[in-house]
C-alpha cells in the first residue's frame, strides 16, 4: 500500500505587482498530483491578503512591510509552512503538472541529491534563455547533471537540507543567492541537481529591469567569495568572474560603471554570515566537474 503523500511546505514570494500570474502560479501548486501542499504567500512589500483576485481559500499569508530582498523574504515564509520538504517559486513562474512529486521522487531515489532544480520553459513557447540552465556547457535543456548553482524561481529541496545549508543568504537581496545555497547544498554533503526531465515556466523577461541589476550582480559576486570560500582561492574566483566580465564589457559597455562601483562595496562592506566551504567539498565539487574557481 502506498504511504501518505508527502506533505510539502511552499513558499510563494511576490510584490504584488502581477495578480494574474501570481494565481496561476498558486494554481499550479495546489493541483500538483501525489504531494499535500501547504502555502504561504509572502508579500514583500505588499500585504497578500488584499490579493485581487483573492488567493484561494485555506493559503497563508505575510505581509512584510517592507521589501527586504528576495531570499530574506523566502526565509520568512519557511516557518510558516509544514512538511519535510520545501518548495520554492517566485510570483511569475508555475510549476509544470507532476513537477514537485517527481523531483520529491528522485531524492528519494537518490539520497545524496540535496536540491532540485527543473528545467525552466518560456510559458509563451518560446526559445529558453540559456541563462536558466545553471551549468557552464549549457547543452541541450532536457539533459540532467550535477550543477553547482541553481535559478532560484523553482526549485525543492529536503526541509533538513535547507536548514543544514543556512537557508537563503538573507544580505545579497537579489542576484546570486542561488549559487551560495547550491554551494551550501554541496557542502552539507548533497549535490544539487539539474532535473531536464521536470519543467516550470517562466515569462522571459530582461534581466536588467532590475535597477540595481548590475551593481548587485558585482557586489555578491565578492560576497560570495567572502562568505563562502576559503581565502586561498576566494582572490581567484573573484578575478576569474573580474575577466569574465570585462570580456562582456568589451562587446556591450552598459553597466560598466555600475557594475565597479558593486565590485569595490563588495570589498568594502562586510556581509557578515561567513560559512568557510571545507577543502572536501572544493575536492568533491572538482571532481564533478566545476570547482569553485569560476
Amino acid at each position: 500500500m502506498p504511504g501518505p503523500a508527502p506533505r510539502v511546505g511552499v513558499v510563494v514570494l511576490t510584490q504584488g505587482r502581477r495578480p494574474e500570474e501570481l494565481a496561476a502560479g498558486i494554481r499550479s501548486v495546489l493541483t500538483q498530483a501525489g504531494v499535500e501542499p501547504d502555502v504561504v504567500v509572502v508579500g514583500n512589500g505588499w500585504d497578500p491578503a488584499t490579493a485581487d483576485p483573492a488567493l484561494p481559500e485555506g493559503i497563508r499569508t505575510l505581509h512584510l512591510p517592507e521589501n527586504l530582498g528576495i531570499p530574506a523574504g523566502r526565509n520568512r515564509g519557511v516557518p510558516l509552512v509544514s512538511g519535510e520538504w520545501l518548495a520554492f517559486l517566485d510570483d511569475d513562474a508555475a510549476f509544470s503538472p507532476g513537477l514537485v512529486a517527481g523531483a520529491i521522487a528522485k531524492m528519494r531515489a537518490e539520497p545524496s541529491i540535496g536540491l532540485v532544480q527543473p528545467r525552466v520553459d518560456d510559458e509563451a513557447g518560446g526559445p529558453a534563455p540559456r541563462r536558466w540552465i545553471p551549468r557552464i556547457r549549457k547543452g541541450d535543456p532536457a539533459r540532467s547533471s550535477n550543477v553547482f548553482s541553481c535559478w532560484e524561481g523553482a526549485l525543492v529541496m529536503p526541509r533538513a537540507v535547507f536548514e543544514a545549508a543556512g537557508g537563503w543568504g538573507d544580505p545579497y537581496f537579489y542576484a546570486h543567492e542561488g549559487v551560495e545555497l547550491a554551494w551550501r547544498v554541496w557542502d552539507a554533503g548533497y549535490r544539487a541537481w539539474y532535473a531536464g526531465d521536470l519543467a516550470a515556466t517562466h515569462p522571459v523577461i530582461r534581466q536588467t529591469r532590475h535597477s540595481q541589476y548590475w551593481r548587485l550582480n558585482a557586489r555578491n559576486r565578492v560576497w560570495l567569495a567572502k562568505r563562502n570560500l576559503p581565502w586561498l582561492i576566494a582572490p581567484v574566483y573573484v578575478a576569474s568572474w573580474t575577466l569574465l566580465q570585462q570580456l562582456r564589457f568589451a562587446r556591450n559597455p552598459a553597466g560598466f560603471r555600475a557594475w565597479w562601483a558593486g565590485w569595490r562595496e563588495g570589498w568594502r562592506v562586510d556581509p557578515g554570515g561567513r560559512r568557510r566551504m571545507r577543502w572536501r567539498t572544493v575536492w568533491r565539487m572538482t571532481l564533478a566537474g566545476r570547482p569553485p574557481l569560476v
